[in-house]
């Protein structure tokens, strides 16, 4: 039968559980177990498809649409598994789900409670992830930590699943904090003491410890935790602070965490594989020439809200050996000052998605520099968009044209509504989300990049480019490189009179994989460098 790993925190939060439990799968894939992750998260809202990207980071999208947490792109990456609306569980999806039975009846009068009701429906969706995909191990991640009180439903489910499915089936995972105190001039082991004590008085004992800190861990320190957590000291792991996340499964690899697990969840200890895995961190730490890339957006005090894009961008750098180095640009910084001041020396510029028309003046200033300085472009959703902002009042002679989604009465809506959006009230879990076909036009920068007639990208969008300019689009220079398959919704654009200038409405970032660049970003990296390349030898040319 399938396997579990529950994955706890303790002491603070954003110390990585997502990385460990993403790190598990990635060791326990390298010796051919199959393996699924899911998440649950403590908060209240459904999914944090409508919560600020300054709060929560970036939506991640899943192919079949679930609006999800972050970690899910972590999962994704590491394992290179597609996860689905089933691994991504909220406190707002248990209690929408248990309510609506009440409201059927379902209950048969009887009185709703946290337990059994709550907790029986949270272990019904870990059971539904192994039932459905069928793997050896499924991996829970639960968000938060221990001790917060919105996390003690998912915290007894969990222990009530111990006599549900065996012991012998189950491993309980807690991350927590060792922190280097400088005035003492040691570690401190009391935070994962206390955290300890505070998992078991729930009636949690766990079986592995994985020590955040940021240095090694001494002998001593191990054995101090092992005594007065009753963990085995070869189960105390250490997880120091890492360079790159990519390096995590190397790093706990060396530490013996695949063997423990394994051997606690009785299942065979196989040879891993992890050259490829290697490489890749090899190649991270050893790069070529810098490339400087512009990311233009209007949440870049929070670079988590762009993570996905980030991440396509380093797996680019990897694989064609570059120092990637990222210019956060605020658009509206531009608006305020100009393109020029801050787009000069970069070797390329992605203007990501987003919602709302604070900073879109600022986004379109950044492509007009794009495509003008001849500097190697790529739009993502909103970025499209405001490409076809740009084009309509800089070559087209729009002056007046915007989006429907910022200027509700324009005379030149070049970008509008979609049909299906026009009478939906309800902003979560509405918009056009998930897997599509994408048609490519032969001969196209597109067609040249994927290498293919048609492909799949996921969405996250309600407005798209409004077919009656599509005429004067491409009368103007433009090409419209990718159509969904009836031809009907615009999904690439593209300017041929540019060494690379490209905008897609779908996010291609959410399938971009570390061994697997996406080609797209890898497109913009290969294109920043030969643009770089020009610049400098145009430079070194004597007066």
């Amino acid at each position: 039968m399938t396997k579990f790993v529950f994955v706890t925190g303790g002491v603070v939060s954003s110390i990585g559980k997502g990385i460990v439990a993403a790190s598990l799968g990635r060791l326990l894939k390298s010796r051919q177990y199959s393996v699924s992750i899911l998440k649950l998260d403590p908060y209240i809202n459904v999914d944090p498809g409508t919560m600020s990207p300054f709060q929560h980071g970036e939506v991640f999208v899943t192919d079949d649409g679930a609006e999800t947490d972050l970690d899910l792109g972590h999962y994704e990456r590491f394992t290179d598994t597609a996860m689905s609306r089933l691994n991504s569980v909220t406190t707002g999806s248990i209690y929408q789900a248990v309510i609506n039975k009440e409201r059927r009846g379902d209950y048969m009068g009887g009185t709703v409670q946290v337990i059994p009701h709550i907790t029986n429906e949270i272990k019904v969706r870990i059971l539904r992830v192994a039932k459905d995909k069928n793997p050896d191990v499924v991996i829970i991640e639960i968000g938060g930590t221990v001790g917060d009180i919105e996390s003690l439903p998912f915290l007894e489910a969990i222990r009530q699943f111990r006599t549900e499915v065996g012991r012998q089936n189950l491993i309980y995972m807690h991350v927590t904090l060792v922190p280097w105190i400088p005035s003492a001039g040691e570690m401190k082991t009391k935070p994962t003491q206390h955290s300890v004590k505070e998992l078991r008085s729930i009636g949690i004992q766990p079986d592995i410890l994985i020590c955040r800190c940021d240095r090694p861990l001494h002998p001593g320190i191990k054995e101090k935790m092992s005594r007065f957590c009753d963990v085995p000291v070869e189960c105390v792991i250490p997880a120091p602070d890492a360079k790159s996340i990519y390096e995590v499964p190397i790093l706990l690899e060396r530490e013996g965490l695949a063997h423990q697990v394994l051997t606690l969840l009785n299942l065979e200890q196989r040879p891993p594989d992890l050259n490829q895995w290697q490489s890749l961190v090899e190649r991270l730490y050893r790069p070529q020439e810098r490339l400087e890339i512009a990311i233009v957006g209007k949440y870049v005090r929070l670079n988590d809200a762009y993570l996905s894009v980030v991440e396509a961008l380093r797996h680019g750098a990897i694989a064609l050996g570059s120092d990637l180095h990222i210019r956060w640009i605020n658009s509206e910084d531009i608006e305020a000052n100009g393109a020029a001041a801050y787009l000069e020396q970069v070797a390329g510029i992605i203007v990501p998605g987003g919602f709302g028309i604070r900073g879109v003046d600022g986004k379109i200033a950044a492509i007009q520099y794009a495509r003008e300085q001849r500097i190697p472009f790529l739009g993502l959703c909103l970025g499209m968009q405001c490409c076809v902002i740009e084009w309509a009042r800089h070559l087209a002679g729009l002056e007046n044209a915007h989006s429907a989604e910022f200027e509700t009465n324009s005379q030149n809506p070049v970008i509008h509504l979609l049909p299906e959006q026009q009478d939906i009230i309800d902003l979560g879990g509405t918009m056009r989300l998930g897997l599509y076909a994408c048609r490519i036009l032969p001969g196209s920068l597109a067609e040249r990049l994927y290498g293919e007639s048609v492909i799949y990208e996921r969405h996250r969008h309600r407005y798209e480019f409004n077919n009656a300019y599509r005429s004067l689009f491409l009368e103007t220079g433009y090409q419209i490189s990718g159509t969904s398959p009836d031809g009907r919704l615009v999904e690439i654009i593209e300017y041929p009179d540019h060494p690379f200038f490209i905008a897609v409405q779908f996010h291609p970032e959410f399938r971009s994989r570390p061994n697997v660049p996406h080609p797209l970003f890898q497109g913009l990296l290969e294109a920043s460098r030969t643009h770089l390349q020009r610049r400098e030898a145009e430079v070194s040319v004597p007066l």
